[in-house]
């Protein structure tokens, strides 16, 4: 299987092209770096089957509809986004199949009502991979006052990852420092958002937390549920 983490520095977003046996799907992709992207697919030779969004992003345009006009692949919301311009929609547990691999969706709301992990299964003696977009961080975890976000609903999202085997490689959809992967133990051990006690403490931390609106939000947002489309 193919894999690269794609980074966009101004967004601090990073996107993932994932591909088996000629068939590629991208998660997370930014409108700004199509050129990038299809110049990829064209130096590997790859056939993008899908393209997916963790969620309806505030910080950046998504490059959903840009991709399914210039490759004829199909894109992909969670069905709680309440958007009608992707191809398909997701709900938790579906099956996302590229070449012989598939991607499994899990809905894990806080960050946003309509936010979703893809989980690659373990194969071998690869370690399965996480796709954790802004539910999991690297040593953080994604904001929950915006987008229908909630708290509590995070606390659950987040003890539900854990269960994961430890060695889960997790792949987030933004980071700030320049950090590039984690696991599920290594962020249970480490995080400081996973080691607060209980559900009342964690909603009493992320309450406390006292960021900026994302600067782009009024605009990303609806053209995100657009897919991206002016």
């Amino acid at each position: 299987m193919l894999f690269r983490q794609l980074f966009d520095s101004t967004s601090s977003a990073y996107s993932y092209l994932l591909a088996d046996a000629g068939e590629a799907v991208l998660i997370d992709p930014v409108k700004d770096r199509l050129d990038d992207y299809s110049q990829l697919l064209h130096e590997l030779d790859l056939r993008l089957v899908l393209a997916v969004d963790s969620h309806t992003h505030a910080d950046h345009i998504t490059a959903l509809g840009a991709l399914r006009k210039a490759t004829g692949c199909r894109s992909g919301f969670g069905v709680q986004s309440g958007s009608h311009c992707a191809s398909f929609t997701f709900s938790d547990g579906k099956r996302l199949a590229f070449g012989n691999r598939e991607l499994i969706a899990w809905h894990t709301p806080g960050h946003t009502d309509d936010s979703y992990c893809f989980l690659l299964p373990a194969t071998g003696a690869e370690p399965a991979k996480l796709f954790s977009g802004d539910t999991l961080l690297i040593r953080g975890s994604g904001r929950t006052d915006f987008q229908n976000g909630d708290a509590r609903e995070q606390w659950a999202s987040l003890q539900r990852l854990l269960t994961l085997p430890g060695d889960t490689e997790v792949w987030p959809g933004h980071d700030y420092r320049g950090w590039t992967c984690s696991s599920i133990a290594e962020e249970a051990a480490h995080n400081p958002r996973l080691q607060v006690g209980n559900v009342e403490a964690y909603v009493a931390l992320m309450n406390s937390l006292k960021l900026p609106t994302p600067r782009l939000m009024d605009i990303a947002v609806p053209l995100n549920r657009a897919c991206g489309n002016d």
